[in-house]
């Protein structure tokens, strides 16, 4: 049968997909930026004697596996390939070799994952019918977001999938288990920018200044009541602020600016829409009535 097959294929490769893994994990690269991660894919599918097509949306690939036994349905299959501003702590062998940089969110993973699966499709492919697209993604962590380039430069077109398939590690689930759920999964990431502008001046004097740090620590305050207390308890929703940052330098001096960076995350395009206007003005309203 074709899933006995599949089985034995996939633990025929698996060392090979894990040492896949293991070379992404030791080389990652931020958005934008993937090029080495995409040459290296390029060169596994070339290897396996799959098409594909490299460059796409910037360092995007995008594969294709026909069928052996005709035409059937169209699916593809996507993950993504960018990683993120981390210093990796882990002493492993393979630890990220690029300073700053680490596959903190799977997306080594996702990338090894796919590799395997198109792997054991092409060694199979004499058994099943139809097409399956690869989708390998850059730039998954920062907007406008490499899905959004790749769909503009066509990738489900000319054949267009009927579905999708996409997957992300969870680590609380178990080796070899797959979880899946009903509806809507994952949240919408909204990216927050907010720069607090005040004006500086030495510590011991802030009766002349406009102190933006004390303007932003009440701000992230304030941000967080949009979740506890104007949105639905029933829609899922998360303000997080992830960097905050000032132009001073100086344990006595009051800065001019403070930078704020965080994400939005909901479940609801209504609500969403809703709370990006509740943030403008509560920004706007805070900032102005303590004079920054």
């Amino acid at each position: 049968m074709l899933k006995e097959k599949i089985r034995q294929l996939a633990s025929e490769f698996h060392d090979e997909i894990v040492a896949v893994r293991r070379h992404l994990h030791a080389h990652p690269e931020l958005s934008y930026q993937e090029e080495e991660t995409s040459r290296f894919v390029a060169a596994k599918l070339g290897e396996w004697g799959i098409s594909h097509q490299t460059g796409v949306a910037g360092h995007g690939i995008v594969g294709e596996i026909r069928g052996g036994k005709g035409a059937g349905r169209v699916i593809a299959l996507r993950a993504d390939m960018d990683a993120l501003p981390i210093q990796e702590a882990n002493d492993v062998p393979y630890r990220s070799q690029n300073p700053g940089v680490m596959h903190a969110c799977g997306h080594d993973v996702h990338t090894a994952s796919l590799l395997g699966a198109a792997r054991i499709l092409q060694s199979l492919s004499a058994e099943w019918s139809g097409v399956v697209k690869l989708l390998f993604q850059p730039a998954e962590e920062r907007l406008p977001g490499g899905a959004k380039l790749m769909i503009e430069a066509g990738v489900l077109e000319n054949p267009v999938p009927e579905l999708i398939i996409g997957q992300h590690v969870h680590p609380p689930l178990a080796a070899g288990r797959v979880g899946l759920r009903p509806g809507r999964y994952m949240a919408s990431a909204d990216e927050l920018y907010l720069t607090v502008k005040g004006r500086g001046g030495h510590g011991a004097l802030p009766h002349d200044c406009v102190d933006p740090i004390l303007v932003a620590s009440h701000l992230i305050v304030a941000l967080q009541q949009l979740v506890s207390r104007r949105s639905d308890p029933t829609i899922p929703s998360v303000l997080t602020i992830g960097k905050i940052e000032s132009e001073g330098g100086s344990t006595n001096v009051i800065p001019n600016a403070v930078h704020m960076m965080g994400t939005f995350r909901t479940m609801d395009e209504q609500w969403r829409a809703e709370a990006h206007e509740l943030m403008e003005r509560l920004v706007d309203g805070l900032v102005r009535s303590m004079g920054a």
